[in-house]
């Protein structure tokens, strides 16, 4: 009896020392074939991606102004012209200040002078030998106040001085020096739009958006509104953003 008891214990054993090793490969198979189905499954969702481009736009006002106030004075005699140009600088000076400039906000240039009669491509004879050009500078964070006032400069023909307007060299600027202030809400904004246009292109394709693969935030563009209010500024910037596409 314990002959064959003994006889059934090894055999029991042994079937289950072969079974054990044979369940084990067979799980081991059963989770790499599941590791090779997600590989391949995460293989096809990083290869299907979608590119799109936020855009934000932002209207702001100018926050500095640059004002040369120009004038010119001709004829033979420098001491003359030179004495004529000292007045016309007080006046301007005065007028500025009288209506709320700030000495610090005021700059005066040295005098341009150009000799006519050195001037060899000229091959009429100039009435006047000399023609000087003298620059007052307004530069100021106070755009508004400053603006009324430059519509207002007309008032100094009043006071006999004669104002050069139109020349290119000598334009009126505006400038927004506050990029980065608003520059992360702005490229907030345009990542939200990229998200938006991704989103929808993926409901429309019958796939849900995944995570971000690459983004490049484009160059911020400041240009005038129009030419009419050049202290009026358009803000600009695009981001492009690359998205996986998962079924």
């Amino acid at each position: 009896m314990n002959t064959n008891e003994n006889r059934q214990s090894g055999i029991h054993q042994a079937v289950i020392g072969r079974w054990i090793p044979a369940a084990l490969l067979g799980i081991g198979m059963l989770l790499l074939g599941l590791c090779i189905q997600n590989g391949f499954r995460s293989m096809a969702d990083n290869s299907r991606v979608i590119t799109v481009r936020g855009l934000c736009d932002s209207t702001v006002m100018a926050d500095k102004v640059t004002w040369p106030i120009v004038s010119k004075e001709v004829g033979n005699d420098l001491a003359t012209i030179y004495a004529n140009i000292q007045r016309t600088n007080n006046a301007i000076t005065d007028f500025l200040k009288r209506n709320g400039v700030r000495q610090e906000e005021i700059a005066v240039n040295a005098p341009a002078v150009i000799d006519m009669q050195a001037d060899r491509f000229n091959s009429q004879p100039a009435p006047f030998r000399y023609n000087v050009t003298t620059v007052v500078v307004v530069t100021s964070d106070r755009v508004k106040e400053i603006n009324a006032l430059i519509s207002r400069q007309s008032e100094l023909l009043k006071e006999g001085i004669a104002i050069v307007a139109g020349d290119y060299q000598y334009q009126t600027s505006y400038e927004f020096t506050g990029l980065n202030t608003i520059k992360p809400g702005m490229i907030a904004e345009a990542t939200r739009n990229a998200r938006a246009a991704a989103r929808k292109f993926a409901d429309d394709s019958d796939s849900r958006l995944g995570k971000i693969k690459t983004a490049q935030q484009g160059q911020f563009s400041i240009e005038d509104r129009d030419q009419y209010t050049p202290y009026m500024k358009n803000i600009r910037v695009v981001t492009t953003v690359e998205y996986y596409l998962k079924n």
